[in-house]
């Protein structure tokens, strides 16, 4: 039997198989971020096309929170009712929908916004200084993290993921190249994961015990003095007992140095933080092969596997994977005549 093609169980959620679409922002939020035809659509597609897990694109938590103008948001109650159609047309087509919730920081370039980091450190010489947050500005933030858990909550979502990766706000803090505060959110590995912490038990007290919550992290900087998957490792496990129950690692983004990108390029990574934290672990990277994701699963490198831009170019790869495979699974009936 596959191992790609086997359930995955964690708390109350049950997987059908070890696929994941990981986030991918679309740049084409409505007004005010609100949910759009083009994402029920989007989501849909791959929820039929057999993907196990689907897991929305970055989700401002506030306004400045946002990447862009144009992507989501779950700052304001009149978000929720979009991300229920998300989440309907998810569910109704078989597979499982998280969210991922997101402060975009210094990389944020959303109109008009008040660009805020944890140090006045632009991204790149093309990018705004941002202005370095207040202890009441953290506190502020940990709030918007609370009240956007809760919302999604109201959504109906499976699983919620916070976004501390790739160079955004909490991944900001996490690396010592962004992070170069003198108080207790800066210097040591404890106080640069003290603000992920919090973010961590305000969405615990609004977030259901029984329903999964999610990290992201970038375990390697790609820069000298940077962070390495050792690092994240050892942060992770100072607050892992908060509630976090899974960890989707990447790599890159914090500064604009490039990692040589090649297939599952990705996954030692995703290996250190799981044997390190003994958490379960999705990972990837440019994974395109059945076999490929088949080998990732069988040998126990990651839990789960992330397959981004190959979801873009072909919805029904899982599909495909499991004829590829060996693995008998239901197809949705209206395509049955196709199977063989």
């Amino acid at each position: 039997m596959s191992k790609l093609f086997q359930e995955f169980k964690l708390k109350n959620l049950t997987l059908k198989n070890r696929i994941v679409m990981p986030p991918m922002c679309m740049y084409c939020a409505g007004e005010d971020g609100m949910v759009t035809q083009w994402h029920v659509i989007h989501y849909g597609t791959r929820a039929v096309g057999g993907a196990g897990l689907l897991l929305v694109e970055a989700t401002g938590v506030c306004p400045e929170g946002r990447i862009s103008s144009e992507d989501l948001g779950l700052w304001n109650d009149d978000q929720i009712e979009g991300m229920k159609r998300l989440v309907e047309a998810v569910h109704d087509n078989g597979a499982r929908i998280g969210i991922q919730l997101n402060h975009a920081g210094r990389k944020c370039t959303a109109e008009g916004m008040d660009i805020e980091a944890p140090s006045p450190i632009p991204f790149d010489d093309e990018s705004a200084t941002p202005r370095e947050m207040t202890a009441s500005d953290i506190d502020e933030t940990v709030e918007q993290f609370r009240q956007a858990a809760a919302r999604a909550e109201q959504a109906g979502f499976d699983l919620i993921e916070i976004h501390g990766a790739h160079g955004y706000l909490l991944s900001e803090f996490l690396s010592p190249l962004t992070n170069k505060r003198d108080d207790q959110y800066g210097g040591s590995a404890e106080n640069r994961v003290r603000f992920l912490g919090r973010v961590v038990d305000a969405v615990k007290t609004v977030w259901p015990e029984e329903k999964p919550l999610q990290v992201r992290v970038s375990a390697e900087d790609y820069e000298e003095g940077g962070n390495r998957a050792e690092d994240l490792g050892e942060m992770l496990n100072l607050i892992k007992g908060k509630g976090i129950d899974i960890v989707n690692v990447s790599t890159g983004g914090v500064v604009s140095a490039a990692p040589k990108a090649v297939k599952g390029y990705q996954i030692p990574h995703g290996e250190v933080v799981k044997t390190m934290t003994g958490l379960p672990v999705i990972a990837g990277g440019l994974v395109t092969e059945a076999q490929e994701a088949e080998e990732i699963i069988a040998s126990g490198k990651a839990d789960l596997v992330y397959i981004g831009r190959e979801l873009l170019r072909s919805p029904y790869w899982p599909l495909k994977a499991a004829g590829e495979l060996g693995a008998d699974i239901p197809w949705p009936k209206q395509y049955e005549r196709a199977k063989r």
